[in-house]
């Protein structure tokens, strides 16, 4: 399993290796240490989203191992930890593992609000700053399309809710990551 410390150095190769891509440079000369799926070519670990309603997870990356748990969601934030072939190794927010197929994922990017305390109703913000206007409190769980993620703040939008919320307060971005 990979501790935090490790998640936020691969995520800020990340960031690095796409902004050398986007220079013309190849990833390679940003950082040794990025993993990649062998199946896909992208980054280990990365969060995506399910695509349709009904997702089976299953106790091995096989059709023919044990279905474990079913979403029933479109849309909620997963994290891929490993790829075999077609398959994707996942880990929701509660930290519960298992195995889907490549095409029930999205790369649409959504997260879920975190609170600090239990009954905590988070801000949202009008703008990229905490001494702003407040547009709306939401519950943790709530879940949010990600537009955009400066690396201390992002962009989020939802039913009913468009504004800005710090960037540690969701599960679906990593910590300093920028997302376009």
């Amino acid at each position: 399993m990979i501790d935090r410390s490790e998640l936020v150095a691969r995520a800020g190769a990340v960031v690095v290796a796409a902004a050398l891509l986007i220079a013309g440079m190849p990833p390679a000369a940003a950082s040794s240490e990025l993993a990649t799926g062998p199946s896909s070519g992208l980054p280990i670990p990365r969060f995506v989203s399910l695509k349709p309603d009904k997702v089976n997870v299953r106790a091995g990356p096989t059709r023919t191992h044990e279905v474990t748990w079913q979403f029933t969601r479109s849309g909620l934030p997963v994290e891929i930890t490993a790829e075999s072939d077609n398959w994707r190794r996942i880990r929701d927010w509660e930290g519960s593992e298992g195995w889907v197929y490549h095409s029930l994922l999205s790369g649409r990017r959504t997260a879920l609000v975190i609170a600090k305390t239990k009954n905590e109703l988070v801000p949202l913000f009008g703008a990229a700053d905490e001494q702003g206007a407040v547009v709306a409190r939401l519950q943790p769980g709530v879940s949010a399309s990600v537009r955009k993620c400066t690396g201390k703040w992002c962009h989020v939008a939802g039913a009913g809710f468009d504004g800005w919320i710090a960037q540690e307060r969701l599960w679906g971005v990593y910590p300093d990551e920028t997302v376009p």
